[in-house]
């Protein structure tokens, strides 16, 4: 009797432990059921910026959504015309009896060929116009526009600057266009969110994200000797194909137009053209077809605050190191070893900023310029000219 009973409440005790565990079996089954199948967001909600969505999106999103549709893709077509051909009439080679004459039996017949190109832009304007870089439509005999909603447009070149390697695109069919919201690049601070757009091999609206890594850099220091600009650094990944789309800031305004990669030693590292400037470039291109360059006509250099006969050890500054003959600064009175301290009444730390002081300038306008020459201060007054015209 006393081992029957000692069975019973064993069973009674096992059917206790399977009730709990039943239990919160069932707990843990709901809980991963109501995660698992919640509502999800649909691709088309996510572009919606609803109350309900508001929460859900990132900034990023929210930044796309603002100007994301007005990111094209820019293709363009060459002919390539081998060196040889044009100094044959057309099919001569393929005559028998020149090739028995000359001897030129197995010669190839030179041919063109069409070289495809692809690039990126950013539609400023509700007219049409495409921002872009001057090298994605170089030399090209057709240009066609892609938007993000499926249209194919061709674009007539306004102008384009090689020394800032940008470009003005008028698309040519009646819109409405999506614009860009335009920022302003002179607000920029280090360590500000960066977001690369474009369209990479063809893949609409691929978007980066990154920081802005430094700002006014000189395009020399990247050992470009042929560009004239101050360019935004980036660690937002801008790839083959990104050239001439928009950075945008966290809020979705155009900050700058990327323009190169740096694919060697340091790579990594994304340039941007300042929206600020890239639209004053624009802008020139727009009414006159070119753009315009003030320059007084000097190579200069760091100063390196190594006391000798003409420089101030504690000044710095920069450094005038040739003179172009009949240039505005010969003409002025400006002459090599010169240390520019001061422009405007603006000083002067590094050859980056008498480029942006200079840059800046009317062509109208006079630039007071503070030199020191042999530990003697001086001003000197010269009016900037277009380079084009030096």
């Amino acid at each position: 009797m006393h081992g029957l009973d000692t069975t019973k409440l064993l069973i009674g005790s096992l059917k206790l432990r399977k009730e709990k565990y039943f239990k919160f079996l069932v707990l843990i089954v709901l809980f991963i059921f109501n995660f698992r199948f919640d509502t999800p967001i649909h691709s088309n909600e996510a572009l919606l910026l609803t109350p309900e969505n508001l929460q859900k999106q990132s900034f990023v999103s929210k930044a796309l959504h603002l100007s994301g549709s007005a990111v094209v893709t820019i293709e363009t077509e060459r002919k390539v015309l081998s060196s040889s051909e044009g100094v044959f009439l057309p099919g001569i080679l393929n005559d028998p009896y020149f090739e028995r004459f000359f001897g030129l039996r197995g010669l190839e017949v030179p041919r063109s060929r069409i070289e495809k190109g692809q690039g990126s832009g950013v539609i400023f304007s509700e007219e049409g116009l495409v921002l872009t870089n001057a090298h994605v439509i170089e030399k090209t005999d057709q240009l066609i526009v892609g938007l993000s909603d499926g249209r194919r447009v061709v674009g007539n070149v306004v102008g384009e600057d090689s020394l800032t390697d940008l470009a003005v695109i008028k698309l040519k069919a009646k819109g409405p266009w999506p614009t860009a919201q335009l920022g302003n690049s002179d607000n920029l601070k280090v360590g500000d969110w960066a977001i690369a757009v474009g369209n990479p091999f063809g893949l609409e609206n691929t978007v980066t994200l990154g920081i802005i890594s430094n700002l006014n850099r000189d395009v020399a220091e990247l050992g470009i000797s042929d560009k004239r600009i101050d360019l935004i650094q980036t660690d937002a990944a801008i790839n083959p194909g990104n050239s001439g789309g928009p950075l945008l800031n966290s809020f979705g305004e155009v900050i700058g137009i990327n323009t190169l990669v740096r694919s060697g030693p340091g790579a990594g590292l994304g340039f941007a053209i300042p929206i600020n400037r890239a639209m004053k470039i624009a802008n020139d291109l727009i009414t006159t077809g070119r753009a315009k360059h003030p320059m007084i006509g000097v190579t200069l250099s760091s100063n390196i605050k190594q006391k000798n006969n003409f420089l101030s050890q504690r000044e710095s500054g920069a450094i005038i190191k040739y003179l172009i003959p009949n240039g505005p600064a010969k003409k002025g009175g400006l002459k090599i070893n010169d240390l520019i301290i001061s422009i405007n009444n603006e000083k002067i730390s590094s050859p980056a900023d008498v480029v942006k002081k200079i840059n800046k300038a009317d062509l109208e306008s006079t630039l007071k310029i503070k030199i020191i020459r042999k530990n003697i201060e001086s001003i000197k007054f010269i009016k900037p000219i277009d380079i084009y015209d030096l």
